[in-house]
């Protein structure tokens, strides 16, 4: 259902108040590099530090922007089932074509608390939910057979697998076949988890180079694999270079250095340190992004 080059967008900031404007101009870029769907109010767009009225602003303003000319997936995932629920029915409202749902941080579900959790959302809102498996941030790991366990479930259509683990990725599409497409959540092994089965990225590079992660998947699918396998490793040091200090503070000030946006984080996150700051814009100097 959802395919190829899936922008994780930054939600921008300017003197502790979203920018809507630089955000609808942030949607114009992905739309017009080929970015296939966007994604707003995940981890790169610090869905953590947005009040509620906030969270729906974002959502609405990107839908309104997109007008559906590509699918928008609102990030609606929480550590509370309840409020899941409620934010996936709001984005549900508002005319998103999915929801992302993360898995519930800090209160370390069980695999059986994973399962009733997006099954209990599955059953309230009838919109396409794409689980979220991403370890590092959350401190759970849903397994393969938790998500063999969830695949059936009709409004459930993907997992995007964000564990940096080719051989967890490996077993999810093993064990769960054609019932549910799996989307690579981390930019440095895209390539071969499409190579593996997966149907596209949700990225974070995306955010400052959305042509060349569009080309990469549209190339893949179109049978290319050379220029695949090239984009793959030519954009390696960059895809790197987005973790050399928290997600989305790297990328935000990468966009900074861009002109595309502020590079404004909210706390706890803070501005990138003198030292990987001239790092990263050393590297995208070669990427001829400066």
């Amino acid at each position: 259902m959802f395919k190829g080059s899936i922008v994780a967008i930054v939600t921008p900031f300017t003197n502790g108040a979203v920018d809507q404007e630089k955000l609808r101009e942030l949607v114009e870029f992905q739309i017009t590099n080929g970015t296939d769907a966007i994604v707003p109010c995940g981890t790169t767009g610090e869905s953590s530090t947005l009040d509620y009225d906030e969270h729906m602003d974002v959502v609405k303003i990107v839908i309104e922007q997109v007008n559906k000319r590509v699918p928008v997936i609102a990030g609606t995932g929480s550590n509370s089932t309840a409020e899941a629920i409620e934010l996936s029915r709001k984005a549900k409202e508002a005319g998103a074509d999915g929801v992302l749902l993360v898995t519930p941080y800090y209160n370390k579900p069980t695999q059986e608390g994973l399962v009733r959790h997006y099954t209990a959302i599955a059953d309230a809102v009838a919109i396409p939910q794409i689980l979220y498996n991403v370890p590092g941030r959350t401190g759970v790991n849903m397994l393969p057979e938790t998500v063999a366990r969830l695949a059936p479930h009709t409004n459930i259509v993907a997992i995007k697998e964000a564990t940096g683990s080719l051989q967890q990725a490996s077993e999810i599409l093993a064990l769960c076949g054609d019932q549910i497409d799996v989307l690579s959540g981390d930019d440095f092994i895209t390539f071969p988890m499409m190579a593996c089965g997966a149907k596209g990225v949700i990225s974070v590079l995306a955010n400052i180079m959305p042509k060349a992660v569009a080309d990469l998947t549209d190339a893949f699918f179109a049978g290319d694999l050379e220029t695949a396998r090239r984009l793959h490793l030519n954009t390696l040091k960059i895809s790197n270079a987005m973790f050399i200090e928290s997600n989305p503070i790297p990328v935000k000030t990468a966009l900074g250095l861009m002109g595309k946006c502020s590079d404004e984080v909210r706390l706890p996150l803070c501005p990138m340190s003198e030292g990987n700051k001239a790092k990263l814009a050393a590297i995208m100097k070669e990427y001829q992004l400066i």
